[in-house]
């Protein structure tokens, strides 16, 4: 059985490569019929936040990935990463280090000097003698001094590092709290993890990793490492570009779907395909097919993205949806007219929102230069005309009614269209564009729009 995990340190809110790597390590497991797990490498207990926590759990919740089994907290783990230690003391595969920061920063300051690459030199390895006074041990792990550690990556294919590259690491600190390199595999091999889908900067920690599993006779996982996400221009990826907090993206009125189809298209293709379900991207996911090289942030695909579901969404969700962003639809009469026109026209919510709340909302005020284009000439005497001419007419309800009104009006006056539809939208809506006229008109009914011309003449007066 295929068995994944994702594991984050709580010390910051999830971002979006991150949860990529977590969507990878989902759908593999869920293709295969397997199990998904989520790890928190809390160890660091200075830098842990519990609102990190929750945020991590949130992004998930939000994004519809269930994990099986509870969350593992490494923090309730260290009784266990103990006794391994203890049993690698034992056996001869680790040994106390008693070397001084003091002696650590020379030894290094020397290595650099000879140009060599600064190491710990195992000097405390066979040590037997008697340990120096006041000086609390680090635990270091015996790693290979000869030969090479080998291992294949499922993307980036055979990885060889020299046995000397990898110095005895410690693996519990002086005051005995163990190091990430020995619990991650501690916890991989306890957990069960069959396949480690995770971010290339991890490739290096890998082999330390390996030195772990050997020395507790535990069975190798298959690797993945997958290259990052870049910013614009090829630059580590930026919060300008887009390295925000998950939940950032539901706030920016993001739907999750959407989000998870762009993720997955970043490093990871099948075809010419873009839109793909969450049913299609478990049947189709394989790491394997992970490209080799980093891939691009690219906002405008995510909005593309964004629309495409925002218009296939039905109108009652969307409704539920838009209630974070302070609007209120579910009970409205106009619900579905009011829906039909937006979802064609906005890239988010939080757009839809603010374009939905112009039209239910009387201006308060006028957009400058607009008023200058719209009111020009005998503007203000041609709307007042209009106003009187809705009041005149008998009951309207449909776009198409007040579409024939405007129509019957410019005819009667001898103007173009333009000369009532600017300060017309003017009027409705505080500036030029927007919607079409006659929708507005029937979603705010006859003497809204009357009501709002009456404010505009009013305003002009006044000026």
């Amino acid at each position: 059985m295929i068995v994944t995990r994702f594991a984050p340190s709580p010390t910051g809110f999830l971002h979006i490569g991150g949860l990529r790597t977590a969507l990878f390590n989902y759908l593999w497991a869920r293709r295969n019929g397997g199990e998904f797990k989520l790890r928190i490498e809390d160890t660091d207990l200075s830098r842990n936040s519990a609102e990190a926590t929750k945020a991590i759990l949130e992004a998930f919740e939000w994004v519809g990935m269930d994990y099986d089994g509870d969350p593992v907290y490494q923090s309730d783990r260290f009784d266990l990463y103990k006794s391994y230690i203890i049993k690698l003391l034992d056996e001869g595969k680790a040994y106390k280090c008693y070397m001084s920061k003091e002696e650590l920063d020379k030894l290094r300051e020397e290595q650099m000097a000879r140009k060599e690459r600064p190491r710990y030199d195992g000097r405390y390895r066979d040590f037997t003698g008697t340990p120096p006074e006041g000086v609390e041990p680090v635990i270091r792990i015996k790693a290979p001094r000869h030969g090479e550690i080998v291992f294949e990556d499922g993307i980036k294919g055979t990885i060889v590092i020299k046995a000397d590259e990898v110095d005895d690491f410690i693996i519990a600190r002086s005051d005995g709290t163990p190091t990430y390199n020995f619990v991650v595999a501690i916890d991989d091999a306890l957990m069960g993890i069959t396949d480690v889908i995770r971010g290339d900067d991890h490739l290096y920690n890998t082999p330390k990793q390996i030195v772990v599993y050997e020395a507790l006779g535990f069975k190798l996982p298959r690797f993945y490492h997958v290259p990052m996400i870049l910013g614009e221009g090829g630059k580590k990826l930026s919060k300008r570009d887009g390295a925000a907090d998950v939940m950032d993206y539901k706030r920016m009125g993001y739907l999750p779907e959407a989000l998870l189809n762009f993720l997955v298209r970043l490093g990871w293709s099948h075809g010419d395909q873009e839109i793909f379900s969450k049913e299609e991207m478990i049947e189709l996911f394989d790491p394997s097919d992970i490209n080799a090289s980093a891939s691009q942030y690219n906002l405008d695909k995510l909005l593309w993205l964004n629309s495409h579901y925002i218009k296939n969404s039905p109108n009652e969700r969307l409704a539920t949806l838009l209630e974070d962003f302070g609007i209120y639809l579910l009970s409205h009469d106009k619900r579905e007219i009011l829906l039909d026109i937006f979802k064609e026209r906005c890239k988010t919510l939080a757009e839809m929102a603010e374009q939905i709340k112009e039209v239910l909302e009387t201006p308060e005020a006028y957009d400058e230069k607009a008023m200058k284009r719209a009111m020009k000439g005998d503007a203000a005497e041609i709307l007042s005309d209009f106003a009187q001419m809705l009041k005149d007419a008998k009951e309207l309800h449909l776009p198409v009614e007040y579409h024939k009104l405007m129509e019957d009006f410019v005819a009667q006056k001898e103007i173009g269209f333009g000369k009532i539809g600017m300060p017309l939208r003017l009027a409705l809506i505080g500036r030029l564009g927007g919607p079409d006229l006659g929708d507005v008109m029937s979603i705010i009914g006859k003497e809204e729009t009357i009501a709002r011309i009456e404010k505009l003449l009013g305003f002009i007066a006044d000026r």
